[in-house]
């Protein structure tokens, strides 16, 4: 019922420079493995394995990570370093991956409605690589939560989490009717408000189930907030004339995107998964 997964992967991460002046933001490793690759297997996981990315200039080394090395495998074949190849080989049998580029970049709901031509008339999960969620122990991941949510509710989805007010005008902010625990119905959203402004302390991160009219919607939403097309908006708008669904996710996210937010899950990867 809903196989895709929509990956947009075209930013700069200016926040990482000079790393990223060369290196996209998303083949950064967590200890030893690409914050996009920990991406796509929680979308695998969720049972999502058709992987589509929108990419941009200098984003190619997303597409080779995702493909074989001949040279290299060669060279390792048959040696104990083989085994470091183990998770990325499982990963290309299971999904299939296809490629896009976003040529200006003009916002998250800009980069989703690129990724049009590789979704279709499907429904599609979205992950943004920046947030690195890890389930709880023994859990499941976000996407496979959504999934299940999707299957019972058939709208958009959006994951949220509560923030400190510190942090609200970095963030989407929902106001909604709480259906049950940790389940809301969207009623209002706003993009990075000011304290004052925001409806709650609810925030969106990037982890989102879309149905296939978001895309004519997007394309009716002139910009927002910086000049950019906000999916927020396009979101608001969805919500407004049918159903968008809020949901408390179980597990714990790391802002990967800021340098404090990476390190901190560095750290908590090596003690907690990579020693283990």
């Amino acid at each position: 019922m809903i196989k895709k997964c929509l990956f947009p992967v075209a930013g700069y991460g200016t926040r990482f420079l000079p790393a990223t002046k060369s290196m996209p933001k998303e083949i950064l490793p967590i200890v030893n493995k690409p914050l996009v690759q920990y991406g796509v297997e929680e979308a695998i996981e969720a049972g999502l394995v058709d992987i589509g990315m929108v990419t941009g200039r200098g984003k190619r080394s997303i597409e080779d990570h995702f493909d074989v090395n001949y040279e290299l495998e060669h060279q390792i074949s048959g040696s104990d370093k083989e085994e470091y190849l183990a998770s990325i080989r499982e990963v290309m049998d299971k999904a299939a991956f296809s490629f896009t580029r976003q040529v200006e970049m003009r916002g998250l709901g800009d980069a989703i409605l690129n990724g049009k031509r590789l979704i279709g008339d499907e429904p599609f999960g979205v992950v943004l690589s920046d947030d690195l969620c890890l389930p709880e122990e023994d859990g499941e991941g976000v996407m496979a939560q959504m999934v299940k949510l999707f299957k019972q509710f058939r709208c958009s989805i959006v994951a949220i989490q509560e923030v400190p007010d510190e942090m609200i005008h970095k963030f989407g902010v929902i106001e909604g009717e709480q259906i049950k625990d940790g389940l809301f119905q969207v009623t209002g959203m706003v993009e990075k408000p000011a304290l004052e402004d925001a409806p709650s302390n609810l925030a969106i991160i990037g982890r989102y189930i879309l149905t296939p009219d978001i895309f004519d919607i997007i394309e009716e939403t002139p910009p927002g907030k910086n000049g950019e097309v906000q999916i927020t908006d396009a979101l608001l708008t969805q919500a407004k004339n049918g159903c968008v669904l809020a949901y408390k996710f179980k597990g714990r996210r790391f802002d990967c995107g800021s340098v404090e937010g990476f390190v901190e899950a560095t750290n908590h990867v090596y003690e907690n998964i990579y020693k283990a």
